[in-house]
């Protein structure tokens, strides 16, 4: 018997809000990005073994990781 598994990472945009960023002080756009980690099983996913949001200025690049419940509430 033959068994494919393994991992599968994606990424998705998720829309962001403008915001105050806390290194340039900008009132800007800013970019909320979901990163999935999926268990695949004769690649296709299965399940979902770990979720994590970042949250990213237009204006400078400033990348912050944030829970949960924060992505939820910034996106529309």
């Amino acid at each position: 018997m033959f068994l494919l598994f393994g991992l599968k990472t994606v990424l998705n945009e998720l829309p962001g809000r403008p915001a105050t960023c806390q290194r340039c002080r900008q009132f800007v756009q800013h970019r909320l990005q979901q990163r999935a980690t999926k268990f695949t099983l004769f690649f296709i996913p299965v399940f979902t073994t770990s979720r994590s949001y970042r949250i990213t200025c237009s204006n400078c690049g400033q990348t912050s990781a944030i829970k949960p419940h924060q992505a939820k509430s910034l996106a529309w």
